[in-house]
């Protein structure tokens, strides 16, 4: 398995553009968020009916979910697995609230399609292809990658 530093040298590759890392920056977090947001759509009872029991943890996919996505982070370092599972929570917690408010499915599919749009859009600026057209892990590395760059400039 690569190391982070080898993940994050090969993503930069195709984020050296400004413009593009700045909607990243905002594009990334939106699409990882929405895909939680989407999870939590999904009725818990098709998880208890598939594995026959009950457990808070797998109340919704999302939580579910996070636990695999939890674990290629962990094989990466301590740090960046604490770090994504903050990122995780924020984002469950935030779609609990946004679910109080709007239908969750239909407000995590406009953010979702939204965002992906900017992303595009972003690739097109720089000129290059995104990295998970490469190889699909890139899709876990884009959050860890926006996670330690805009921790490092503070």
């Amino acid at each position: 398995m690569k190391t982070a530093q080898e993940w994050f040298k090969e993503y930069a590759v195709s984020h050296q553009n400004s413009t593009n890392q700045i909607i990243h920056y905002v594009c990334v977090p939106l699409i990882f968020f929405s895909v939680i947001g989407l999870l939590m759509s999904i009725p818990s009872s098709i998880i208890e009916n598939t594995l026959e029991l009950y457990n808070p943890l797998l109340e919704n996919w999302a939580i579910f979910t996070s636990i695999f996505i939890l674990i290629f982070y962990i094989r990466l370092g301590f740090w960046y697995f604490v770090q994504l599972l903050f990122f995780i929570s924020l984002a469950i917690i935030g779609n609990f609230w946004l679910g109080t408010i709007f239908n969750l499915l239909y407000a995590s599919l406009i953010i979702f399609i939204t965002a992906w749009i900017g992303q595009f859009y972003g690739h097109h600026i720089e000129g290059k292809k995104p990295s998970f057209a490469k190889d699909l892990q890139f899709l876990l590395i884009g959050p860890l990658w926006v996670v330690q760059k805009i921790s490092s400039n503070k």
